[in-house]
């Protein structure tokens, strides 16, 4: 088999958080990789309550209002990839490939269905460079869980680090890649990530999140809440599983004061992500956390004391925590061109060894191979 050519490819993200786009440039054969600039885009507040609106269910094609909500998602994304280039001082002749994720609004594995928004021909029309986007629909459809997919980009990513280790990535949900010596990956959604927490902190005080987790920290753990919080059956499911953002029932805290809720909602996500080690052959030397979750303090501490292990920021090795998924799509592009695999029966639990990814071509441009 001929050795695959060494691509840039420019990675697009908007996670569960909601916070805005990231974009990332980075150089890979779909193997071994080296990393560019990036750049970080916000979305703006109007814009993500609309995007907010969204979530929960499948998008309906009949909708003005679904289709104008994707379009402007993917032209956000456009403005995104332009601002980099201009960062950057490139121009999109010298980018192989974009990977648009688009932005999931439902995922239910289950019944084999994911839905992420966005339209990767019309953002390939609009920036002039070739799209790979529709990352997850292949591994459902062969009856994986389509997420977490970013694994295989972790184990490129931690090639030099002593293993066993653990990349933990605190977004809106959280998922976990246990690495192992010889390159054993195993990931799974460990639970709820940062998007209970914002939750809570938007209906109680009115902020979007709780920054650093100073309300949090000024609260009390209700137990009893805890407790019902963590009889939740996804726990008891082997791995590898997934979750959609909207699985867990905030209930249990609903009576509590803002500062007990927060405490209560970081103290479920640090416990459920303890529970994540039953699944591991071994232990992790250490955790490396990326997310947005990884800047608040209080919560990182919680999870420290919760698996017992040291617990730092992926800043700690060098990596740049921000631009992670976004590196990740760019890194899945390129095997997806390569008709490598971007899921294993270990990550998402299909049965092998699974490619995917839909391309689309750029006016006037040649397809990379």
């Amino acid at each position: 088999m001929a050795k695959a050519r060494v691509l840039t490819a420019l990675g697009l993200m908007s996670g569960t958080s909601m916070d805005g786009i990231d974009a990332a440039l980075v150089r890979t054969d779909g193997e071994h990789l080296s990393l560019g600039p990036w750049t970080g885009t916000a979305y703006d507040p109007i814009f993500r309550e609309r995007l907010r609106g969204a979530l929960g269910r499948r998008p309906n094609p009949a909708s003005a209002a679904d289709r104008a909500l994707a379009g402007e998602l993917t032209e956000r994304h456009a403005d995104a990839v332009r601002r980099l280039l201009a960062e950057a001082r490139l121009d999109a002749g010298g980018i192989d490939v974009v990977g648009f994720h688009g932005h999931t609004v439902f995922h239910d594995p289950k019944n084999r269905v994911t839905c992420q928004i966005g339209d990767g021909e019309t953002l390939a029309a609009a920036i002039g460079i070739p799209v790979v986007s529709d990352f997850r629909a292949a591994d459902v459809a062969a009856g994986g869980e389509g997420a977490p997919l970013a694994p295989l980009f972790h184990r490129a990513l931690a090639e030099p680090l002593e293993k066993p280790l653990a990349i933990l990535n605190l977004g809106g949900v959280a998922n976990v890649t246990w690495i192992g010596e010889g390159g054993m990956i195993i990931a799974f959604d460990t639970g709820p990530g940062n998007a209970m927490i914002d939750d809570w902190v938007r209906a109680a005080v009115g902020r979007p999140m709780d920054e650093d987790g100073r309300l949090a920290r000024a609260g009390t753990v209700d137990g009893k809440a805890l407790a019902r919080l963590l009889e939740d059956s996804y726990f008891a499911r082997p791995a590898p599983k997934s979750l959609d953002r909207e699985h867990f029932d905030a209930s249990p805290v609903g009576g509590l004061s803002p500062a007990d809720g927060a405490a209560t909602l970081a103290r479920f996500t640090a416990e459920s992500v303890a529970f994540a080690r039953v699944h591991f052959p071994e232990p992790p030397l250490r955790w490396l956390v990326t997310g947005g979750g990884r800047k608040n303090g209080h919560l990182m501490a919680a999870i420290r004391q919760a698996v017992g292990a040291p617990v730092d920021p992926v800043e700690a090795v060098g990596w740049e925590g921000d631009a992670i998924e976004a590196q990740a799509f760019g890194y899945l592009a390129v095997r997806s061109i390569h008709g490598m695999a971007l899921s294993l029966p270990t990550t998402t639990g299909v049965a092998t060894p699974m490619p995917g990814g839909v391309l689309h071509a750029a006016p006037g441009r040649r397809i990379a191979d």
